[in-house]
C-alpha cells in the first residue's frame, strides 16, 4: 500500500507536561503517538520535551520551542486536579487574561448530569479560558483543547488523558493544521515483516540496498518480533514517486517472501485472522506463561469470532491436567516448561475446543523463578494441528512484559507460517 502524506513547512515540537512523566513514573506514550500523527499529516518533527507541573518550566518550554518551530503541541496540565497549570502558563506567554466559557460550562454540566454526579466548584473554575484561545470540542472528556495562533505560529494545548488527546488530534488538530500550513507530498510504502530481527533482514537486503536509487530511502523500524520497512520517495513528482515505490517495494517483498505479513497499518494478528477465514479454519489457544495475552491480541480485531474459538488459560499444573489432559507423569518427569508439556497442551486444546489449529505456550517469564537448567526467559511453544504439531523453544531475557509480548508475536507468526505451508 502506497501512502501519500503532506510534508512540510510546519516544523513541530511536542511538549508533554507532568511530574509523573518527568520522573519516569509513567511512560510517555502520548508523544510517540503524536509524533507518528504529525509525520502522517506532513509535519516535520524537530524535537520533543517533557516538563514538570510548574508554571515557569512550561512557559520556558514554550519560549524555547518557538525559537525554531511553527507548531507546538502540548499535552497535560489541564483540568481541576492540576489547577489548569498549562492554561496559566500559556496565558502568561501571550500576555492575556481569562474569560468565562459558557460553552465549556454547559458541556461539563451535561457530562455530570449524564453520570448522575454534581458539578463541583473546581469544574466551574475550569471554564475560564485564555482570551485568545479557540476552543476545540472534546467529546471524550471535560477539558476542551485550545488552539492559539499568532504571527504565523500555532500552539495547541490538549489534555494528557490519551484517548482525549487522540480524539482532539484526529477530529480537530490535524484538520486545522492541514488547512493552516502549505505542504507538498511525501510518498512512502511500509512493508511489515515478522520472525526475524533487524540484522537478519538487513543481511537479506544487502544487495537491494546497494541498488536503491537516489531519491529513495529505506528505514528499519524494529519492534518485538517484528520489523517495519519504510520506503520513502523524497524526489521527483508524485507520479514518479509512486511508480518508483511500486517497483522497489514489490522487489523488496519478493526478496523477503513469507517474512512479509502485510503493509501499512496491518497487524500480525489481523493478518492471521484473515488467513484463517480464507482457509476456512478455526483456532484457539492454550496459555500458561502468557496468561491469555495471545487470545487478547487475536480478539482485538472486529469479527474475530469468525475464526477464534476461545482460550484455555492454564497457569497451574492442576488446570493443565484437568482442562487440557496433560499427563501428571509428563509434568513430573519433564516439568511444566518443556516440549512434552506444550505438545500435550496443544493436543488437549485441539480435542477439547474442537478447533482446527492452535497455539500452546508455557515458560518462565521472570524476573524470578528460573533454574540453572531452565533459566528465566525459557519458553516452549507448540503450534499446528493434530496431524502436524510443531514445537519450538525460545531463550529470552528477564524482562517479563517484553517476554510475554515477544512470545505472543512469535507464536502468532509461527501459526501464520504453518498455515501458509499447509496451503503450498
Amino acid at each position: 500500500m502506497i501512502q501519500t502524506v503532506k510534508a512540510n513547512t510546519m516544523r513541530t515540537r511536542i511538549i508533554t507536561i507532568g511530574d509523573e512523566i518527568l520522573i519516569g513514573q509513567i511512560i510517555d506514550t502520548n508523544a510517540a503517538w503524536i509524533a507518528e500523527s504529525v509525520r502522517e499529516a506532513g509535519g516535520d518533527l524537530i524535537g520533543k520535551a517533557t516538563v514538570g507541573d510548574e508554571n515557569e518550566a512550561i512557559r520556558k518550554a514554550i519560549i524555547q520551542g518557538f525559537e525554531d518551530a511553527e507548531v507546538l503541541l502540548l499535552t497535560g496540565g489541564l483540568g481541576p486536579t492540576r489547577d489548569d497549570i498549562t492554561k496559566k502558563a500559556i496565558a502568561e506567554f501571550y500576555g492575556v487574561g481569562f474569560v468565562f466559557s459558557q460553552e465549556t460550562h454547559d458541556h461539563i454540566a451535561k457530562l455530570f448530569e449524564r453520570f448522575g454526579r454534581p458539578m463541583m466548584e473546581s469544574h466551574r473554575a475550569q471554564c475560564f479560558m485564555p482570551q485568545n484561545a479557540v476552543l476545540l470540542t472534546n467529546k471524550m472528556g471535560s477539558a476542551p483543547g485550545m488552539w492559539f495562533e499568532q504571527d504565523g505560529k500555532v500552539l495547541v494545548s490538549m489534555p494528557g488523558v490519551p484517548f482525549e488527546m487522540k480524539y482532539l488530534m484526529e477530529k480537530e488538530v490535524i484538520p486545522r493544521l492541514k488547512q493552516t500550513f502549505e505542504t507538498h507530498p511525501i510518498v512512502y510504502r511500509t512493508i511489515l515483516t515478522a520472525g526475524k530481527g533487524e540484522s537478519q533482514i538487513s543481511e537479506q537486503l544487502t544487495d537491494f540496498e546497494d541498488t536503491i536509487p537516489e531519491g529513495l530511502k529505506l528505514a528499519y523500524l524494529p519492534s518485538l518480533g517484528k520489523v517495519r520497512l519504510r520506503l520513502t520517495a523524497i524526489r521527483g513528482n508524485a507520479e514518479e514517486q509512486i511508480q518508483l515505490l511500486q517497483q522497489k517495494g514489490d522487489e523488496l517483498r519478493a526478496l523477503l517472501g513469507t517474512d512479509v505479513f502485510g503493509e501499512g497499518l496491518s497487524s500480525l494478528e489481523e493478518t492471521l485472522g484473515a488467513l484463517l477465514i480464507v482457509k476456512g479454519l478455526r483456532m484457539g489457544t492454550a496459555e500458561s506463561c502468557t496468561g491469555g495475552y495471545i487470545a487478547h491480541l487475536m480478539t482485538l480485531t472486529p469479527g474475530a469470532s469468525r475464526y477464534f474459538e476461545g482460550s484455555f488459560i492454564t497457569y497451574s499444573n492442576r488446570l493443565k491436567e484437568n482442562m487440557l489432559g496433560v499427563s501428571p507423569d509428563t509434568l513430573k518427569k519433564f516439568g511444566a516448561v518443556s516440549a512434552e508439556t506444550v505438545r500435550e497442551m496443544l493436543n488437549g486444546l485441539l480435542e477439547n475446543a474442537g478447533v482446527d489449529v492452535g497455539i500452546a505456550v508455557s515458560g518462565i517469564m521472570g524476573p524470578d523463578g528460573g533454574t540453572p537448567e531452565k533459566p528465566v526467559g525459557t519458553v516452549w511453544i507448540a503450534i499446528g494441528n493434530r496431524e502436524n504439531p510443531k514445537v519450538l523453544q525460545l531463550s529470552l531475557g528477564k524482562d517479563r512484559s517484553r517476554n510475554i509480548e515477544y512470545t505472543a508475536n512469535k507464536a502468532i507468526n509461527e501459526l501464520r507460517l504453518f498455515i501458509l505451508e499447509l496451503a503450498s
